[in-house]
């Protein structure tokens, strides 16, 4: 009954947003309630759940969002991100701009919290988006989306790489070069695919396209910014996105390579990271626009980054409703005993069993986790090797970003996207994705 309820809670936040056009944060609160009322959570544990997931959620990513948008908010105000995207068109071509944010998302970016990299990824996609035209936005943000978390569950040191290894006794090493070349072929793959879908009827700019007035405006400022060659150069443009990448990036490999102490953890620190970009972004507002027009900056940002704050918490509400439900107990016991079997199907069970988890959970890394979980003390079972069915756990914890997930809502609203206007970029990208990476992963079976 657990996962009838828990598919009924998913469709019902669903169906009030698109059909019913109830807002998000109201269908997000019906939802949790309603799951966890049916599911036999309790009336006061509901509430606990509920409060407790949304204050977890924003401890996790609150700052994160706040720094970010503000971060991205003060750079569109100086005119830095037109000069990112100029630079970004001249190296690789305008046409080729969804592949190379794609890959670097995939190869580059993966020791990066999926929560900065949207964050900072999206001003970046939203100034380029009108030089791929009318199925730019979409066309980008299916391109940001599938890089992040391909990379993330397939490319050290992804978070869910290193999960899904520790969960299978697969080492980092071994993982490295199939991981790699996995991660970046789906992402590109998938952002092709997705560009031929582009190609038709599928993007409607006026029911799937909502940015925030705020956003709208800083945006509006930007293009009517002086010239280039009032602002600052491009290095010290794009220094408030650089140095906190640097910073997270030198923290999780110091981690990776066993090097740990309170220094490295305290410059590794994802919140203060954001907060020397916020701090960079700031600096150069006030240098280059004045201290007015910086005021409007961060008062733009605090707007926008207010409502996806709200929806993102309440999001993670949910998700903590769907954990305190038991729904990866049920799973778990659903497919335990299942083990031997033919190659083909003992990889396409592995993908099923994380697909499902993250449909029903809303986290991939949880999915990734709970899957190796189950899967781990039987492997010795499976006539596979286990690096296969740990890429296969990979794949599978792709399917479907959607509504319960905080990250979704981070993704709506950074990237100006009405909810089935994420559904139709990040859950349909994520979903391709599977796909194509559970190709890959069979064809990698037969020769490894």
């Amino acid at each position: 009954m657990v996962v009838l309820h828990t598919t009924l809670a998913i469709a019902l936040v669903i169906g009030l947003i698109i059909w019913l056009r109830v807002e998000p944060v109201i269908s997000l609160m019906l939802g949790s309630l309603y799951l966890g009322l049916a599911s036999g959570v309790g009336f006061t544990d509901t509430l606990t759940a509920i409060t407790g997931g949304f204050g977890e959620i924003m401890g996790k990513v609150g700052l994160l969002i706040g720094f970010g948008v503000v971060i991205g908010s003060l750079l569109h105000a100086t005119g830095a991100f037109s000069r990112m995207v100029q630079a970004l068109v001249s190296a690789v071509g305008a046409g080729r701009l969804p592949y190379a944010m794609a890959g670097a998302m995939s190869t580059i970016f993966p020791s990066i919290y999926v929560d900065v990299q949207v964050v900072l990824g999206a001003p970046v996609a939203r100034s380029a988006a009108p030089l791929l035209g009318r199925t730019g936005l979409p066309l980008l943000a299916g391109a940001i989306g599938t890089g992040i978390f391909s990379g993330y569950v397939f490319v050290v040191p992804g978070l869910a790489v290193i999960l899904i290894a520790g969960q299978m006794n697969v080492s980092l090493g071994s993982w490295l070069v199939g991981g790699l070349v996995i991660g970046l072929a789906t992402a590109l793959l998938t952002t092709f695919l997705f560009s031929l879908l582009l190609r038709t009827n599928y993007w409607k700019p006026e029911t799937d396209e909502d940015a925030s007035e705020a956003m709208l405006e800083t945006e509006a400022q930007e293009a009517q910014a002086p010239a280039a060659a009032q602002g600052p150069g491009l290095l010290l443009s794009a220094a408030p996105i650089i140095v906190p990448l640097l910073m997270i990036a030198f923290g999780a490999f110091a981690k990776l390579a066993g090097v740990s102490n309170d220094f490295i953890s305290f410059i590794g620190n994802a919140n203060l990271a954001m907060f020397v970009g916020l701090l960079g972004a700031y600096l150069l507002a006030r240098r280059w626009i004045g201290e007015e027009r910086t005021t409007e900056a961060l008062t733009d940002g605090f707007k926008t980054s207010g409502e996806i704050l709200l929806i993102t918490g309440v999001g993670g509400s949910l998700g903590a409703i769907i954990t305190a439900s038991g729904m990866g107990a049920e799973l778990g016991k659903l497919f335990s005993h299942d083990a031997g079997g033919p190659v083909l199907l003992s990889i396409v069970l592995a993908w099923f069993i994380a697909a499902v988890l993250h449909v029903a959970i809303g986290s991939v890394s949880v999915a990734a986790l709970t899957a190796a979980s189950i899967i781990g003390p039987v492997a010795a079972q499976i006539d596979v090797s286990p690096i296969i069915i740990g890429f296969a756990i990979a794949s599978g914890a792709l399917f479907a970003v959607q509504v319960n997930s905080n990250f979704f809502w981070m993704f709506k609203g950074l990237m100006g996207l009405s909810t089935k206007g994420a559904l139709k970029t990040l859950t349909m990208v994520t979903s391709i994705a599977a796909v194509v990476s559970l190709g890959l992963v069979l064809l990698a079976s037969i020769f490894g």
